[in-house]
C-alpha cells in the first residue's frame, strides 16, 4: 500500500507540473541558454516521469511482493523505490535526447505556436511512417513481451540489495524505452505542449503494455500510424 501510494503521489506531483507547463503559453522565439536547455530537459523528464510510471506499476507492485516475502522484507519500501528510479533514469536518458532534438527542430525553424507540433509535412509524415513501421518490427515485439510478462522479467533479472534493486528498474526501463520511444516521439508530431496528445499517448502506451493480446492492437496502431504518415507525405510533396 506505501509503494502504490508513493506510485499514484509521485504520478500526480508529475502529471500536475506537466498540465502548469503546458497551459504556459510560448510568444516569443526562445534562446537555447544553459538553463533555458536544462528546463526543457525538465520539462520532458517529469512529463515522462507522468506518462510512464503507471505503465511500471504492475512490474514494481510484484517486486514488491516478492521483496516482501523474503530477507529484504524490512527494506521493501526503500528497495522499491530505488527500482522506480531505475526505471526513470532510463527515461532520463530518453528526455536528454528530445531535449537535443527539440533544441534542433526549434534552431532550424520547423516547430510552431504554443503547442510546438512540427510545422514540416515532410518531417511530420516521415516520424509518423517511421513509427508505425518501427511497431511492425521484432525488436518492439520482444520489448513488448517482456513487459507483459513481469514474472519471468523478475526471475531473470533480479538481484540482491539497493545496487541489484536499481539495475533491474534500469534494464526494465531499457524494455520500456524499446517499446514506447517511437510512440514518444510522436509528441514532436501532436505538439509537445499538447495536453490531449500526451494524455492519450499515455492511456495508450498503458493499455498496450497491461491488456491481453495487445499485439494485435500494436500492429493495427502501426498501420494506422503508415497510412496517415504516407497521406501526410504525398500532401506536403503535392
Amino acid at each position: 500500500m506505501i509503494v502504490a501510494l508513493a506510485v499514484l503521489l509521485i504520478t500526480a506531483l508529475a502529471a500536475w507540473y506537466t498540465y502548469v507547463g503546458v497551459g504556459l503559453p510560448m510568444t516569443a522565439t526562445p534562446v537555447w541558454t544553459l538553463g533555458y536547455a536544462l528546463l526543457n530537459f525538465l520539462m520532458w523528464w517529469i512529463m515522462m516521469i507522468a506518462m510512464m510510471t503507471p505503465s511500471a506499476a504492475p512490474m514494481l507492485l510484484l517486486y514488491t511482493a516478492i521483496k516482501r516475502m523474503g530477507p529484504d522484507a524490512g527494506r521493501v519500501v526503500w528497495l522499491s523505490l530505488l527500482f522506480l528510479s531505475g526505471y526513470l533514469l532510463a527515461w532520463g536518458g530518453f528526455s536528454l535526447l528530445a531535449t537535443t532534438l527539440q533544441w534542433q527542430i526549434e534552431i532550424l525553424g520547423l516547430s510552431m505556436g504554443a503547442m510546438m507540433p512540427i510545422k514540416s509535412g515532410i518531417l511530420a509524415g516521415s516520424v509518423l511512417v517511421l513509427a508505425g513501421l518501427y511497431q511492425l518490427t521484432d525488436v518492439k515485439e520482444a520489448c513488448l513481451t517482456r513487459c507483459h510478462s513481469p514474472g519471468a522479467f523478475l526471475a531473470q533479472h533480479r538481484r540482491p540489495g539497493g545496487a541489484g534493486a536499481l539495475r533491474l528498474g534500469v534494464i526494465h526501463g531499457g524494455y520500456c524505452l524499446g517499446c514506447c520511444w517511437a510512440l514518444m516521439a510522436l509528441l514532436f508530431v501532436g505538439g509537445i505542449m499538447n495536453i490531449y496528445w500526451i494524455a492519450g499517448l499515455a492511456l495508450y502506451v498503458l493499455a498496450e503494455k497491461t491488456v491481453p493480446n495487445m499485439r494485435v492492437m500494436s500492429r493495427l496502431t502501426g498501420g494506422v500510424l503508415i497510412v496517415v504518415g504516407t497521406y501526410v507525405l504525398i500532401s506536403a510533396l503535392t
